[in-house]
């Protein structure tokens, strides 16, 4: 019998047995490529862990060029590395440090924050002095138009700025420049400050609803108070940079001189309305005509504000709260209503209207979390009215419990006045009863409520 040959099944059987040749020579190709970039980026990363940079640079350039995109890592400890070659002096591995983070953009883009690492780069070159002040001025600010939200270092923003400033004083920037870019420096800050401050009050809470946090809870924390401190610190530096450039006697030349070239220009009436208001200088004639213009042209919060100050400097109190009022439910930033609201709280205050007062410092807070100041000014309130609120001396000098609480949260949200709201706290505890008043009067975690305007109540500590 003769067997007939199918040669369909051997051209098939054929062709597999080359795929699986080809697959298990390639195989071996990637698996030794795999090894070769494991053997290279050992030779560096492991030196560099060890902080050996000597022997790790040795190995970087062979790492880059035959496995740029074996991993993440190599491009960290490179940053690390070369950082540690220019504290020590060599100024020629900057290059090579700003070539390290165009590496990781360039192969780790979705793992890599533009704007920080841009900015790191403006400041070592600041740092360094390499180039001029508008080249440097440009590093940050390509680095802070690229990606805005992520260029949040303190340091890099104030740099940023006072740049600016400078360039200003020898002619090579516009004065008006100076002014828009602080209130683009303001506005970042204040935002980083509100988002920190959300996230420390949720925390400071449960820690206050007696609530234990975790060891990672307790880092964060510790993380937003110093932050917090560090973007207080910067936003009193932006001011004093600015200085007297942004006073009365610079701006209301400057406004008046533009006035008639741009008095259709909406977005540079508001600018300047803004700037005089904000430095007080609303007494001028060039303010009532600004605001005039501006209400003919887009009435809005912000005219609102305006014409509550000039009610306010007419002496129309009631009329200019409800100029004040109106444009605060008009704004569209919170952090302009908070601002608005905390100007309400300070005439109540002024006017003896604590309850009141106190409800627009809260409001103020509500709109603006990192607003310190106006928890300071409500313990400040509290410890003002220790005599009208108890019916012992012991329970008169309680109140300065609940005045320290509210001191000591004032320099939590805002590293600004930290130290001085702590110094308060601390002032206020030692008017408090001691724990010789406590054991003499018998008080030891009682509750005292109070029936004055400040009301709630306070826990004796125990002995």
């Amino acid at each position: 019998m003769i067997k007939t040959v199918n040669t369909n099944s051997m051209k098939t059987k054929a062709i597999l047995l080359v795929m699986l040749f080809a697959f298990t020579l390639g195989g071996k190709t990637f698996a030794q490529a795999d090894n070769k970039c494991f053997e290279l980026g050992s030779l560096f990363i492991e030196p560099a862990k060890a902080k050996n940079y000597e022997t790790a640079l040795q190995h970087y350039d062979q790492v880059v060029k035959e496995c740029p995109t074996y991993s993440m890592a190599t491009y960290q400890y490179a940053v690390k590395m070369f950082e540690h070659f220019i504290e020590n002096g060599d100024k020629s591995k900057i290059a090579d440090l700003e070539q390290a983070y165009k590496y990781r953009i360039q192969y780790y883009p979705s793992k890599t924050k533009e704007g920080d690492v841009l900015s790191d780069i403006a400041q070592i070159k600041y740092d360094n002095s390499i180039g001029t002040k508008m080249e440097q001025f440009k590093a940050f600010d390509d680095a802070f138009k690229k990606d805005p939200e992520n260029f949040t270092s303190p340091k890099s923003i104030y740099t940023y700025f006072s740049l600016a400033v400078d360039l200003q004083s020898t002619g090579e920037m516009d004065v008006q420049n100076v002014f828009d870019l602080y209130d683009v420096v303001t506005e970042k800050i204040e935002k980083e400050e509100s988002e920190l401050a959300v996230k420390l009050t949720k925390l400071t809470d449960m820690q206050d609803a007696g609530e234990k946090l975790t060891g990672r809870d307790e880092k964060r924390l510790s993380g937003y108070e110093t932050n917090l401190g560090s973007y207080g610190k910067v936003k009193g530096s932006v001011d004093g940079k600015l200085g007297k450039l942004a006073d009365c006697p610079n701006l209301i030349p400057l406004y008046n001189k533009d006035f008639d070239a741009k008095k259709d220009d909406i977005d540079w009436i508001k600018r300047a309305a803004g700037r005089l208001s904000g430095k007080d200088c609303t007494n001028d004639p060039l303010f009532i005509k600004l605001v005039k213009q501006l209400d003919r042209l887009a009435p809005s919060a912000d005219t609102k504000l305006y014409l509550g100050q000039l009610e306010k400097e007419k002496g129309n109190s009631a009329q200019a709260i409800s100029y004040f009022e109106e444009s605060a439910g008009m704004q569209s930033d919170p952090r302009k209503s908070a601002r608005i609201y905390y100007r309400i709280a300070e005439e109540k205050r002024q006017n003896g209207q604590s309850g009141q007062a106190r409800t627009y410092y809260m409001k103020a807070v509500e709109y603006q979390p990192s607003m310190g100041r106006a928890y300071l000014k409500i313990a400040n309130m509290y410890a003002a009215s220790a005599n009208n609120c108890g019916n012992t001396v012991f329970e008169k000098r309680a109140i300065y419990w609940k005045a320290a609480e509210m001191a000591e949260k004032a320099a939590r949200v805002d590293g600004s006045i930290a130290g001085n709201a702590r110094a308060t706290a601390s002032s206020y505890r030692e008017r408090a009863p001691q724990k010789s008043d406590i054991f003499d009067a018998g008080m030891g975690g009682k509750t005292i409520s109070f029936n004055c305007w400040v009301g709630g109540s306070v826990r004796v500590p125990n002995l």
